[in-house]
């Protein structure tokens, strides 16, 4: 009977130590390219108007000045609508169709995902078939049904077709499969009504889901100026009011670089605070069968 000669295993001392570092320098290469347009527009904001036509351009502002935000609140002083207006018309528009939406596609996705019923598979596929039209492509017949149903200049034309977007609906239905339906039937064993189930139970397994929307519809509904349907100036957006401003020339080009930061604060800002939830949910959400 011949031994087995067993040969000690020799670790490769500094391979994973070179492989992190590679990555490390990789990801911070990419993280840069993403950040860099991001702080030369907060610091152009800050820039007088000496330093944005200067050449060759500077990265960084070397005097700071909060002049340019004061160019753009006296632009609105003598305007018909007051600016509070316009930022009080976004946030309704942002906040309403961020909830609208989130509700209504989770409940279609449930509902397309957890329950059967006849013409389930057709419905699926006429969301699947909405995906692959574009705004552009879409834009007369939407206008075209809006003045139909007489929302043109109305908020409900950019409201409802929030509400029906096809791609939270697509989204939220194709993250449901994730969820157990061994769960959904012991709870119904349990006595659980549907919305009971829904809310209590499908809504936070799929977290990251509708987390994720609520980044996408922000960031839709917070830009949006209106389009071909607004025409009111009562009813304009913080967005139209600033393209208006930025489209002035290089007059008011200290105002424009005021105009993107304040563009960029909010969808910006909405995603440091949900970025974490969703990294994290999306590590420790659900149980699959």
């Amino acid at each position: 009977m011949k031994l087995r000669k067993f040969q000690l295993y020799k670790p490769q001392i500094g391979r994973s130590l070179v492989g992190n570092t590679i990555n490390f320098i990789t990801l911070l290469f990419f993280a840069a390219i993403m950040v860099l347009p991001m702080a030369f527009s907060i610091s152009n904001a800050f820039k007088p108007l000496d330093e944005l036509f200067i050449f060759p351009p500077r990265f960084f502002v070397r005097n700071p000045t909060l002049e340019n935000f004061a160019n753009l609140s006296s632009l609105f002083i003598d305007s018909i609508v007051p600016f509070s207006r316009y930022i009080s018309n976004t946030f309704f528009l942002t906040i309403v169709g961020t909830i609208g939406s989130i509700l209504i596609a989770s409940a279609a996705g449930y509902v397309l995902e957890k329950q059967e019923f006849t013409g389930k598979k057709v419905l699926f596929k006429l969301v699947v078939t909405a995906l692959m039209f574009t705004s552009a492509v879409t834009s007369i017949p939407n206008y075209l049904i809006m003045s139909k149903l007489g929302w043109v200049d109305n908020y409900a034309s950019i409201l409802v077709p929030a509400f029906g977007s096809a791609f939270n609906v697509f989204l939220m239905k194709q993250f449901m499969v994730n969820v157990p339906q061994s769960i959904l039937e012991a709870a119904r064993v349990d006595g659980a009504g549907e919305q009971r189930i829904f809310w209590r139970i499908v809504m936070p397994m799929v977290k990251p889901a509708w987390l994720t929307l609520i980044i996408f519809s922000i960031q839709a509904l917070w830009g949006t100026t209106g389009g071909s349907f607004i025409y009111s100036e009562q009813l304009k957006t913080l967005p139209y009011a600033l393209s208006q401003i930025m489209s002035a020339g290089i007059v008011r080009t200290g105002a424009s670089a005021a105009t993107a930061l304040l563009m960029m604060l909010v969808p910006i800002t909405v995603f440091i605070l949900t970025q974490s939830n969703i990294l994290e949910t999306m590590m420790s959400s659900g149980v699959k069968e």
